[in-house]
């Protein structure tokens, strides 16, 4: 039995993914707080050397496993339990008591932990760690996740964080009595915030990360969570713009932070804006993505690339894409004019 076969039937018939993947992310936050910074007043987190907003990854996968456990049904591992916080051993025994399943926890065998996987798609996606628990062979349980995000940035300059006056909550704490608490109110008025990240196939054989099931709902988490878990007070005002997942044909091959290769343009011209003149934009009116040099990127690595998953807002204007008949449009590392598969997100129910 060879290494794919062996895969396939540990996983009960659910084929791991075999190839890696690399995905560009941006989205952009409105008059909103994308991420507060607990250690800095919730103010929006800040590079303030270079005027730049963060987010981090945490917050991403966050809103993640949010929307796969509010609009999906799928038990979560890394969540609260009715409104509590629970230490990770808590979380896995009520998961297994609630689905009537025996685990000791002090020696997980390879069988328990096959189960859990099969069972917690977060940890198939992110991985996770669950100390003080051994395995029946011995050492830590812990799973690295296949998907990984660096932390976000803003493309462009963004000036603040802005400061409301201060805002006042009121709660009744008995015998008809009223306190208050104080605080600020911190957001950014306008960021385009970026994310890199990967897929690892080697990362995937350890969690079982599969490709219909675990892939294909997580790029329609990457284009909904947002939009449907941001709804907070701080957090609304918040959209995906683009959304690119570029499928390689093996496991041994990364081409590096995509977001290197985007660039603020003007709208309706090619020059690109200085980090100033960004730090004046407010919406998606007011500028362009120039994708031209991720584009030619992309061609030189042609050899390596199985297919490119593509969406975008239709609020965006974006350049140097030459999608044509569901084709990338690009030059090898030859200059020789090439094609690369593009498939269009979200699939409809047929192509999932």
């Amino acid at each position: 039995m060879d290494k794919k076969e062996s895969i396939q039937t540990e996983n009960s018939g659910r084929k791991t993914i075999q190839n890696n993947s690399e995905i560009l992310f941006i989205y952009d936050a409105k008059m909103c707080n994308p991420n507060g910074d607990p250690d800095d007043e919730n103010k929006p987190r800040m590079d303030y050397s270079k005027s730049i907003n963060l987010v981090s990854d945490v917050r991403l996968k966050r809103y993640i496993r949010d929307y796969l456990m509010d609009y999906k049904g799928k038990p979560i591992f890394v969540c609260k339990v009715g409104g509590a916080v629970k230490l990770p051993e808590e979380r896995l025994k009520l998961f297994a008591e609630s689905e009537k399943k025996k685990i000791d926890f002090k020696k997980i065998t390879e069988e328990d932990k096959n189960w859990l996987l099969s069972k917690l798609p977060d940890i198939r996606l992110f991985g996770a760690i669950i100390p003080n628990c051994m395995f029946e062979k011995g050492g830590n349980a812990t799973f690295t996740g296949p998907v990984q995000f660096n932390w976000g940035y803003s493309l462009n300059k963004v000036t603040g964080p802005m400061e409301s006056s201060g805002i006042t909550s009121h709660f009744s704490t008995g015998e008809k009595k009223e306190a208050g608490a104080m605080g600020k109110d911190y957001r950014v008025d306008y960021s385009l915030i970026a994310f890199h990240g990967i897929i690892s196939a080697k990362r995937a054989e350890s969690t079982k990360l599969t490709e219909e099931e675990d892939i294909d709902l997580f790029d329609d988490a990457m284009l909904n969570a947002i939009p449907l878990e941001a709804t907070t007070r701080s957090k609304t005002g918040q959209s995906p713009l683009l959304y690119i997942r570029v499928e390689y044909n093996t496991p041994e091959f990364f081409s590096g932070d995509f977001r290197r290769y985007v660039k603020v343009a003007e709208k309706g011209g090619n020059k690109e804006m200085s980090p100033d003149e960004t730090a004046k934009l407010r919406s998606t009116d007011d500028y362009a993505l120039d994708l031209t040099k991720l584009s030619d990127a992309l061609g030189k690595h042609s050899d390596k690339i199985e297919r490119i998953h593509f969406w975008k807002s239709q609020d965006i204007e974006i350049r140097g894409w030459k999608n044509q008949d569901g084709k990338l449009k690009a030059k090898d590392s030859a200059g020789k004019e090439i094609e690369i598969p593009i498939e269009p997100l979200p699939k409809t129910k047929e192509e999932s």
